[in-house]
């Protein structure tokens, strides 16, 4: 079993900065993919951005991509969001998720964290 927990979240005004982590407990994290997704006030929850585990190839969903950057320290279990010129629409709860495949979807996340909020005000 897995636990993730993720810290970082808090109130910003839009344009400016937050950094996320995710903290996991797996032994192995360097071979899991880590993943962040959103979810706002009455919205379906949605991607945000992957980190493979080896070289960490990173992807991006178009709404982020550019402000946001995806990275990992695999000697701390870590995996971290940084969020620059945030804008109101990136309030959500934010949740990092683990899964051991390479190429997933929201589906085969094996693992989640609590979530952490983050709420931009304009």
């Amino acid at each position: 079993q897995v636990q993730l927990v993720e810290s970082g979240g808090g109130l910003v005004q839009a344009g400016g900065s937050l950094r996320l982590s995710c903290a996991a407990s797996a032994s192995t994290f360097s071979s899991y993919t880590m993943d962040w997704f959103r979810q706002a006030p009455g919205k379906e929850r949605e991607f945000v951005a992957y980190i493979l585990g080896g070289a960490g190839y990173t992807y991006y969903a178009d709404s982020v991509k550019g402000r946001f950057t995806i990275s990992r320290d695999n000697a701390k279990n870590t995996v971290y969001l940084q969020m620059n010129s945030l804008k109101p629409e990136d309030t959500a709860v934010y949740y990092c998720a683990a899964t051991r495949r390479t190429i997933a979807t929201m589906k085969d996340m094996e693992y989640w964290g609590k979530g952490t909020l983050v709420t931009v005000s304009s």
